[in-house]
């Protein structure tokens, strides 16, 4: 879905029960507490693999044991890779790097990641604050958010997600929680930051919901609330990424660009113009926001 990222002169299912599996376990021993092969047939796939010189895994797809997903899932788990069990499907299957952590467009997201991370170890960032903002609605802002974070939080990194999409927020969608307390009520001092929720299935990512709807959205997020938020999350968090809504509709994403310090601009094509990209470019940057560069969403 995601093409490379550039600089700013150019920048949905494995399913789940809830939990993260962790294990240096090796594939036989997986797959049989999984569930997903008898004890008994751990000779009959060593007899294959012998005659045949596979691994085992493959001896096991091979005679029908297992399926290919089976095999992935017990991967993914020897490696550490936090994935999803069967029987989780409240959670979101716009979750790819979760749900297909095989899917070409988990891989380029992974690769995103990695992007992000060469840059800010080269820049010796250590506030890694980021606003993910494009031009237009259904562009793909949420998606990459979650997705973005969630891979980052597979490598260990304390992620934390702020839905600032006052207007029609969707992270909590994504992640099936609840969002009756989030940062609309933080910012205007009904509630506190205790209203960052912990998303156990993946580890160390967190989420702060958008949280009830307020009248004011754009002056909420331009307070000082919300640069002071950012600070104090700072010390509890490795990442923070920001959700957004669309410039070309609302002034939200340039407030809260600025109070991160950083944005990313997404753009997709055949729908997103390339003079509001260039646009909304030149005005985070005129602002003083530091465009680490732009992502093309090809679907």
């Amino acid at each position: 879905m995601m093409s490379g990222m550039e600089g700013p002169g150019s920048v949905p299912p494995i399913e789940g029960s809830g939990r993260v599996i962790s294990s240096d376990n090796r594939i036989g021993s997986i797959l049989v507490a999984d569930g997903r092969l008898a004890i008994g047939q751990i000779e009959e796939v060593m007899e294959l693999q012998r005659v045949e010189g596979l691994r085992f895994g493959e001896a096991a797809v091979t005679l029908g044991l297992i399926s290919t997903d089976d095999l992935h899932r017990a991967i993914a788990r020897q490696y550490n890779l936090p994935h999803l069990l069967a029987g989780n499907a409240h959670i979101g299957k716009e979750l790819v790097v979760a749900q297909q952590p095989f899917h070409p467009r988990a891989e380029e997201v992974r690769a995103l990641r990695t992007h992000l991370s060469l840059r800010w170890s080269r820049a010796r960032v250590k506030h890694r604050v980021l606003a993910i903002v494009s031009t237009g609605a259904k562009e793909g802002r949420s998606y990459l958010t979650a997705n973005l974070a969630l891979a980052f939080s597979q490598v260990g990194e304390r992620t934390l997600i702020i839905d600032a999409d006052l207007r029609a927020p969707r992270q909590h969608r994504i992640f099936s929680v609840p969002d009756r307390f989030g940062l609309s009520g933080v910012l205007s001092g009904r509630t506190g930051s205790a209203a960052v929720m912990p998303i156990p299935e993946f580890g160390a990512l967190s989420l702060l919901p958008a949280g009830a709807p307020p009248p004011n959205p754009q002056e909420l997020l331009s307070r000082p609330a919300l640069a002071v938020l950012l600070h104090e999350l700072g010390s509890r968090f490795d990442l923070i990424l920001i959700d957004t809504p669309p410039t070309n509709l609302y002034a939200d994403a340039h407030a809260v660009a600025f109070q991160a310090g950083s944005a990313m601009v997404l753009a997709r094509k055949d729908h997103t113009r390339l003079h509001d990209t260039k646009n909304v470019i030149r005005e985070l940057t005129d602002m003083g926001t530091r465009v680490v560069g732009t992502v093309l969403n090809t679907q």
